[in-house]
Protein backbone atom coordinates (compact mmCIF):
# COMPACT_ATOMS: atom_id res chain seq x y z
CA UNK A 1 0.00 0.00 0.00
CA UNK A 2 1.22 3.51 -0.99
CA UNK A 3 -0.46 6.60 0.39
CA UNK A 4 0.52 9.95 0.54
CA UNK A 5 -0.84 13.75 1.34
CA UNK A 6 -0.62 16.75 2.76
CA UNK A 7 -2.21 19.33 5.28
CA UNK A 8 -2.29 22.43 5.94
CA UNK A 9 -1.45 23.34 9.91
CA UNK A 10 -2.25 26.86 11.71
CA UNK A 11 0.43 26.16 14.15
CA UNK A 12 4.21 26.49 13.82
CA UNK A 13 6.24 24.31 12.28
CA UNK A 14 7.62 23.69 16.09
CA UNK A 15 4.34 23.50 17.54
CA UNK A 16 3.47 21.15 15.26
CA UNK A 17 6.90 19.24 15.79
CA UNK A 18 6.42 19.01 19.54
CA UNK A 19 2.91 17.98 19.34
CA UNK A 20 3.29 15.18 17.08
CA UNK A 21 6.26 14.10 18.94
CA UNK A 22 3.95 14.05 22.78
CA UNK A 23 2.62 10.24 23.13
CA UNK A 24 -0.50 12.05 24.70
CA UNK A 25 -1.37 13.72 22.36
CA UNK A 26 -0.47 11.16 19.73
CA UNK A 27 -2.89 8.79 21.60
CA UNK A 28 -5.69 11.14 22.01
CA UNK A 29 -5.19 11.91 18.19
CA UNK A 30 -5.86 8.11 17.07
CA UNK A 31 -8.67 6.30 17.62
CA UNK A 32 -8.71 2.94 19.55
CA UNK A 33 -5.33 3.67 21.14
CA UNK A 34 -4.38 3.00 24.19
CA UNK A 35 -0.75 3.19 24.71
CA UNK A 36 2.08 5.32 23.29
CA UNK A 37 5.34 4.81 25.31
CA UNK A 38 9.02 6.24 24.63
CA UNK A 39 11.71 3.62 24.38
CA UNK A 40 14.68 5.90 24.05
CA UNK A 41 15.01 8.80 21.81
CA UNK A 42 14.11 7.53 18.94
CA UNK A 43 12.23 4.42 19.13
CA UNK A 44 7.67 4.10 20.89
CA UNK A 45 5.83 1.15 21.05
CA UNK A 46 2.33 1.50 20.46
CA UNK A 47 -1.10 -0.45 21.46
CA UNK A 48 -4.13 -0.11 19.88
CA UNK A 49 -7.82 -1.80 19.07
CA UNK A 50 -8.63 -1.95 15.42
CA UNK A 51 -11.16 -3.60 13.46
CA UNK A 52 -11.79 -4.24 9.43
CA UNK A 53 -14.66 -5.63 8.07
CA UNK A 54 -15.26 -8.79 10.51
CA UNK A 55 -11.65 -8.89 11.59
CA UNK A 56 -11.18 -7.39 15.14
CA UNK A 57 -8.06 -7.43 16.70
CA UNK A 58 -5.84 -5.88 19.54
CA UNK A 59 -2.52 -4.84 17.57
CA UNK A 60 0.97 -3.96 19.26
CA UNK A 61 4.07 -2.13 17.49
CA UNK A 62 7.00 -0.79 17.25
CA UNK A 63 7.80 2.82 16.00
CA UNK A 64 11.71 3.80 15.14
CA UNK A 65 12.34 6.87 13.92
CA UNK A 66 15.62 7.99 11.42
CA UNK A 67 16.61 10.82 9.23
CA UNK A 68 15.54 13.08 12.46
CA UNK A 69 15.88 16.71 11.59
CA UNK A 70 13.94 18.82 14.05
CA UNK A 71 11.47 20.29 13.63
CA UNK A 72 11.41 19.71 9.47
CA UNK A 73 11.64 16.06 8.61
CA UNK A 74 12.19 12.46 9.27
CA UNK A 75 11.80 8.97 8.41
CA UNK A 76 9.78 6.27 10.63
CA UNK A 77 9.61 2.38 10.31
CA UNK A 78 7.34 0.77 11.79
CA UNK A 79 6.11 -3.02 12.49
CA UNK A 80 2.95 -4.08 14.31
CA UNK A 81 1.25 -7.71 15.03
CA UNK A 82 -2.06 -8.81 15.85
CA UNK A 83 -1.91 -12.31 16.38
CA UNK A 84 -4.16 -14.14 13.92
CA UNK A 85 -5.79 -10.85 12.44
CA UNK A 86 -2.37 -10.07 10.56
CA UNK A 87 0.50 -7.72 10.82
CA UNK A 88 2.02 -4.83 9.12
CA UNK A 89 4.79 -2.73 8.36
CA UNK A 90 6.59 -0.31 6.10
CA UNK A 91 7.58 3.37 6.72
CA UNK A 92 6.97 7.12 6.03
CA UNK A 93 8.71 10.01 5.51
CA UNK A 94 7.48 13.26 6.97
CA UNK A 95 7.98 16.72 6.36
CA UNK A 96 6.67 19.90 7.99
CA UNK A 97 7.15 22.94 6.00
CA UNK A 98 6.40 26.42 7.47
CA UNK A 99 4.38 29.04 5.53
CA UNK A 100 3.17 32.56 6.69
CA UNK A 101 1.96 32.01 10.52
CA UNK A 102 1.32 27.56 9.84
CA UNK A 103 3.09 25.12 8.16
CA UNK A 104 2.28 22.08 5.94
CA UNK A 105 3.00 18.54 6.95
CA UNK A 106 3.53 16.66 3.95
CA UNK A 107 3.63 12.45 4.19
CA UNK A 108 4.42 9.67 2.26
CA UNK A 109 3.84 5.95 3.23
CA UNK A 110 4.72 2.67 1.97
CA UNK A 111 3.71 -0.43 3.74
CA UNK A 112 2.11 -3.97 3.54
CA UNK A 113 0.08 -6.24 5.27
CA UNK A 114 -0.87 -10.15 6.09
CA UNK A 115 -2.91 -12.31 7.27
CA UNK A 116 -6.60 -12.04 7.62
CA UNK A 117 -5.98 -7.96 7.33
CA UNK A 118 -4.57 -8.59 4.02
CA UNK A 119 -7.83 -10.88 2.82
CA UNK A 120 -10.05 -8.20 3.67
CA UNK A 121 -8.63 -6.61 0.17
CA UNK A 122 -6.47 -3.73 -0.98
CA UNK A 123 -9.55 -1.63 -1.75
CA UNK A 124 -10.99 -1.60 1.82
CA UNK A 125 -8.15 -1.50 3.04
CA UNK A 126 -6.89 1.88 1.10
CA UNK A 127 -10.38 3.21 2.34
CA UNK A 128 -9.43 1.83 5.71
CA UNK A 129 -6.12 4.03 5.67
CA UNK A 130 -7.60 7.07 4.17
CA UNK A 131 -10.37 7.25 6.55
CA UNK A 132 -8.21 6.96 9.24
CA UNK A 133 -5.48 8.99 7.88
CA UNK A 134 -8.14 11.96 7.40
CA UNK A 135 -9.65 10.98 11.28
CA UNK A 136 -5.96 11.58 12.83
CA UNK A 137 -5.96 15.01 11.28
CA UNK A 138 -9.57 16.24 12.35
CA UNK A 139 -8.60 15.31 15.86
CA UNK A 140 -5.18 16.50 16.01
CA UNK A 141 -6.52 20.01 14.56
CA UNK A 142 -9.17 19.72 17.35
CA UNK A 143 -6.73 19.41 19.72
CA UNK A 144 -4.13 22.00 18.18
CA UNK A 145 -7.32 24.40 18.39
CA UNK A 146 -7.86 23.82 22.25
CA UNK A 147 -4.25 24.07 22.92
CA UNK A 148 -3.24 27.46 20.98
CA UNK A 149 -6.23 28.89 19.90
CA UNK A 150 -4.73 32.11 18.85
CA UNK A 151 -3.09 30.47 16.09
CA UNK A 152 -6.75 28.75 14.68
CA UNK A 153 -8.22 32.65 15.60
CA UNK A 154 -5.91 34.15 13.10
CA UNK A 155 -6.02 31.23 10.62
CA UNK A 156 -7.19 31.21 6.83
CA UNK A 157 -10.02 29.67 6.70
CA UNK A 158 -9.31 26.61 4.64
CA UNK A 159 -6.88 26.11 7.91
CA UNK A 160 -9.28 26.19 10.48
CA UNK A 161 -10.19 23.80 12.32
CA UNK A 162 -12.69 21.59 11.60
CA UNK A 163 -15.96 20.62 13.63
CA UNK A 164 -16.20 17.83 15.54
CA UNK A 165 -15.27 14.51 13.75
CA UNK A 166 -18.38 12.07 12.92
CA UNK A 167 -18.43 9.20 14.62
CA UNK A 168 -18.02 6.14 12.79
CA UNK A 169 -18.00 2.33 13.02
CA UNK A 170 -15.62 0.22 13.96
CA UNK A 171 -14.84 -0.83 10.34
CA UNK A 172 -13.77 2.48 8.79
CA UNK A 173 -12.66 4.11 12.33
CA UNK A 174 -8.45 3.63 12.57
CA UNK A 175 -9.16 0.40 11.01
CA UNK A 176 -6.26 -1.05 9.32
CA UNK A 177 -3.21 -1.83 11.08
CA UNK A 178 -0.98 -0.03 8.74
CA UNK A 179 -3.36 2.35 8.44
CA UNK A 180 -3.10 3.32 12.29
CA UNK A 181 0.42 2.78 11.93
CA UNK A 182 0.52 4.82 8.69
CA UNK A 183 -1.47 7.51 9.94
CA UNK A 184 0.00 7.26 13.38
CA UNK A 185 3.41 7.04 11.58
CA UNK A 186 2.75 9.16 9.27
CA UNK A 187 0.62 11.53 11.33
CA UNK A 188 1.68 11.50 13.99
CA UNK A 189 1.32 9.63 13.39
CA UNK A 190 1.99 9.45 15.75
CA UNK A 191 5.11 9.68 17.46
CA UNK A 192 6.58 11.77 15.12
CA UNK A 193 8.34 14.76 15.07
CA UNK A 194 10.38 15.03 17.74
Amino acid sequence: MEMQGSRELAITQQQAWDALNDPEVLKQCIHGCDKVEAHGPDAFSIGMALKIGPVAAKFTGKITLSDVNPPHSYTISFEGQGGPAGFGKGNAKVLLTPHGSGNTLSYEVHASVGGKVAQMGQRLIDGVAKSMAEDFFKRFDLAMQARYPQAYALAAPDVAAPSTPEPTDGGSSRGTLVGILAVAVVLGVYLWMR
